[in-house]
């Protein structure tokens, strides 16, 4: 059985801190695409133009309409 450690955000950053003030890098493998996607996402910083403009996109889609059976069960 393989086993799994994690590593909380603080201590994966101090360890590329300490790559990049050593001058080596390190590969790394991702169990899944989603943990590789998940860890890219924790890296890049969204710019705030972006962030407040896909707030306001959000706000502005339509509500989705209640299923069936809670039309059902309201009347």
């Amino acid at each position: 059985m393989k086993r799994q450690v994690k590593h909380t955000a603080q201590e994966q950053e101090q360890e590329q801190i300490s790559d990049i003030k050593s001058g080596t890098t390190s590969a790394q493998e991702f169990a899944s695409a989603e943990e590789l996607i998940r860890h890219d996402a924790d890296q890049t910083v969204v710019p705030p133009a972006i962030a407040e403009r896909l707030a306001r996109s959000i706000e502005e889609l339509p509500k989705p309409a209640p299923s069936w059976w809670r039309r059902l069960l309201d009347r």
